[in-house]
């Protein structure tokens, strides 16, 4: 068995709504600190389970929270700012969260009531891309940019501004430079990998290729072709594949966890790999808690719950997703697996109609 059962994920997903807070805020564990990428990362997951409301506070929490230049804040707790700093992976990915609300509800009044939300979010998140495509990582209270890049966020970045564009569509509006924006990043992240977007590497990604997530996000987001994906997944597969265990946090640790294993599946997905990212997804279970939820990580041989036995929402959240991608024949299930401007409009019977012919007008994309 590689999918979860109905009761699975219904249970899961109670055990989520029961961490989400009053406000609509979804903290990592009860009475912990909150960030506004994994908020969303939960709400989707909320959404894929049929518990539309709790998601749709949630997106609602961050429509109120949205600091007025548009970005969020690191780090929340229930009774204020934990972090101040700001990160653009994290103030971009509201963009995947409305888009995968509204595949999954058909609720259109809600991506109205949030597009400014997303049209804020994004514009700010801009301010931070550089020339040769790669976003920097931060900007600090006072203002002042981070120094480097790093490969997972602009990936993650450049995903989330094609979804970004699919939201506009939806409300008719045409962000033609946001569709540039992203063909940016995408080169820049597959020239990074040695892939065929772009003639030289961005300079100003810093090198974190211990992290696995360096390693299967531009898979996962789509920045590299089916082939070179593939062969990027299964060249570090031993490097950070423990096997029968799951995905390591870092590729010289045996520190496994649950929402890298499960993001993992979904980069498998993408480029075709079914068998690995069937076999990748029941080896999340070993984490999973009788309650429905999922603990963070371990560590192996021991298999030692770390860190300090925490159970998350965020990865009972990407468990959820992953085990959408792989068996739900919904539209939604391919958000990671087709452009999402593609995925919106291919399902859109006035396609035609609906799609501003402003949005023809950007840079040719190259996914």
């Amino acid at each position: 068995m590689t999918g979860l059962s109905a009761d699975e994920i219904a249970v899961t997903a109670d055990w989520i709504a029961s961490v989400q807070r009053p406000d609509g805020l979804i903290p990592w564990w009860e009475a912990g600190h909150a960030d506004p990428w994994n908020h969303v990362e939960a709400a989707m997951a909320l959404a894929v389970a049929g518990r539309d409301a709790e998601a749709a506070a949630a997106l609602r929490w961050l429509a109120r929270a949205q600091l007025p230049d548009g970005s969020w804040c690191v780090y929340y707790l229930a009774d204020g700012v934990e972090d101040p700093r700001r990160d653009p992976n994290v103030c971009a990915y509201v963009a995947t969260g409305v888009l995968c609300h509204h595949l999954l509800t058909g609720d259109t009044e809600l991506v109205e009531e949030l597009w400014p939300t997303v049209d804020r979010a994004v514009s700010w998140v801009l301010e931070l891309q550089q020339p040769t495509g790669e976003v920097l990582w931060s900007r600090d209270v006072d203002g002042r940019p981070g120094r480097f890049a790093l490969l997972t966020g602009t990936s993650s970045i450049a995903h989330s501004l094609r979804c970004a564009v699919a939201v506009a569509g939806i409300v008719g509006q045409a962000r033609p430079a946001w569709a540039d924006a992203a063909a940016r990043a995408v080169r820049a992240v597959a020239a990074a990998c040695g892939g065929q977007h772009g003639a030289a590497a961005a300079p100003n990604f810093a090198p974190k290729d211990r992290w696995a997530m360096d390693w299967y996000y531009p898979v996962l987001c789509g920045a590299l072709g089916p082939d070179e994906g593939r062969r990027r997944i299964l060249g570090g597969w031993d490097r950070y594949v423990l096997d029968g265990v799951g995905v390591r946090c870092v590729s010289d640790r045996p520190w496994v966890t649950a929402a890298e294993t499960a993001e993992c599946v979904i980069a498998l997905d993408a480029v075709g790999l079914d068998a690995h990212a069937r076999q990748l997804h029941t080896w999340t279970r070993h984490l999973r808690d009788d309650d429905g939820s999922y603990w963070t990580g371990c560590v192996h041989p021991e298999c030692v719950r770390f860190p300090g036995g925490e159970r998350s929402t965020y990865t009972a959240a990407a468990v959820l997703l992953a085990d959408h991608v792989l068996n739900s024949a919904h539209a939604s299930g391919g958000l990671f697996r087709v452009d999402p401007v593609a995925l919106f409009y291919r399902g859109t019977s006035d396609a035609a109609a609906r799609r501003p012919d402003a949005m023809q007008a950007g840079t040719p994309t190259p996914w």
